[in-house]
């Protein structure tokens, strides 16, 4: 039996509603039951279309099953809202380091960062490795002290491709 007390709980800031969040918790429950897992998900983006919590889980669910061009949109979802948040053009290619705080602490900035870090990541696994070269070189731009370790996974990407 789910435990009533943990389905109940509140995490995500309040603005989500409450059956939406629910349904992430149930979503969560049945993660080795896709079908099932998917059907929470899908009500949680019918109760809160957009809503970031629920784009994070939703990505979080397809990356974790390792279905990463299910997980795209969602990623793609989060670059959108977290450029949204920041007052920021959409496209992320027009995103300059000077347009919010990207070295600090602060939620929004770095919401922004991992997501451009998700899309990355996704479209070099889904064989675009182009596009998730840009993506994650613009994201060195806009993190020069490379917090995320991006070098790291260019050069990851980089060997990889000179063993081809």
């Amino acid at each position: 039996m789910q435990d009533e007390e943990w389905l109940s709980r509140r995490y995500y800031g309040g603005d989500l509603p409450v059956e939406a969040e629910r349904a992430l918790h149930q979503a969560a429950l049945s993660f080795a039951d896709q079908p099932l897992a998917e059907s929470h998900l899908r009500r949680a983006r019918d109760i809160a279309p957009g809503h970031l919590a629920v784009s994070i889980g939703t990505y979080k669910f397809y990356l974790y099953h390792h279905r990463l061009a299910d997980a795209l949109p969602h990623a793609e979802a989060c670059v959108q809202e977290a450029a949204r948040r920041l007052d920021l053009d959409g496209d992320w290619r027009s995103v300059r380091s000077d347009q919010a705080d990207f070295s600090g602490i602060e939620a929004a900035p770095r919401l922004f960062l991992f997501s451009l870090f998700a899309l990355g990541y996704l479209l070099v696994r889904l064989d675009r490795g182009v596009e998730g070269r840009r993506v994650l070189e613009h994201l060195l731009v806009l993190d020069p002290t490379d917090k995320l370790g991006v070098a790291g996974l260019l050069g990851i990407i980089d060997r990889a491709g000179a063993d081809e």
